[in-house]
């Protein structure tokens, strides 16, 4: 699928490894990311997975530590500090605050540790996702031992992020039926329009309850 808003930004890197993840920095691109928190998975488990992975043929690798990962994400270990309402509000908001303008927010859903967003992009995806992780960190920062977030130390998230680039329509929907569909999958909810930190979510997207 292509956008059809014109590009805001001329600072592509196109293909690139950042650490060992690959990731597709182009115009006019619909992606689907994900990042998580900084504690959401032991290092002991990744050391593990990674082992596993080895033993797999490189076709295979990427898929096996990626459903992997999702499951220990789905398992809530960590602070979870996206728990809290107001941590959620925050990161819902970032990813509001530049719709329209850098990137067309099409689709998100918060979860305890982790987030999923997918966007059609008009700037360069990593400083799109920095920025939402700088707004956040700093709001963390302020209201961490306030509101009791557990956050361990300064850094909220992980330093990388996944992203997948969506292919043709069908690639598309179950993009957003899987964002839509992870608090029901992690048995946070029975349907996805019951989870208030989603873009599924059934009531008023106007309310922010939580800072009400």
């Amino acid at each position: 699928m292509r956008s059809n808003r014109e590009p805001t930004d001329t600072s592509w890197k196109g293909w690139y490894y950042s650490g060992s993840a690959p990731h597709r920095d182009v115009p006019q691109c619909i992606q689907f990311i994900t990042f998580r928190l900084a504690d959401s998975i032991p290092q002991h488990v990744l050391r593990e997975l990674e082992r596993q992975s080895k033993t797999l043929p490189d076709s295979e690798r990427g898929t096996f530590k990626r459903s992997n990962i999702e499951r220990w994400l789905d398992s809530g270990l960590g602070c979870c500090a996206l728990r809290n309402d107001r941590m959620a509000a925050a990161v819902e908001e970032a990813f509001k605050h530049n719709h329209g303008r850098r990137y067309r927010l099409i689709a998100w859903c918060i979860m305890p540790n982790h987030v999923h967003v997918l966007i059609d992009t008009w700037y360069s995806l990593p400083k799109i996702v920095q920025t939402w992780k700088s707004v956040t960190t700093r709001w963390m920062l302020l209201n961490n031992e306030k509101l009791g977030l557990g956050v361990p130390a300064r850094s909220l998230w992980m330093r990388d992020y996944w992203d997948r680039f969506v292919r043709d329509e069908h690639h598309f929907r179950t993009a957003v039926n899987y964002i839509h569909q992870n608090p029901v999958k992690a048995g946070l909810c029975q349907s996805a329009d019951e989870w208030r930190w989603s873009s599924a979510y059934a009531g008023d997207p106007g309310v922010d309850r939580a800072l009400a």
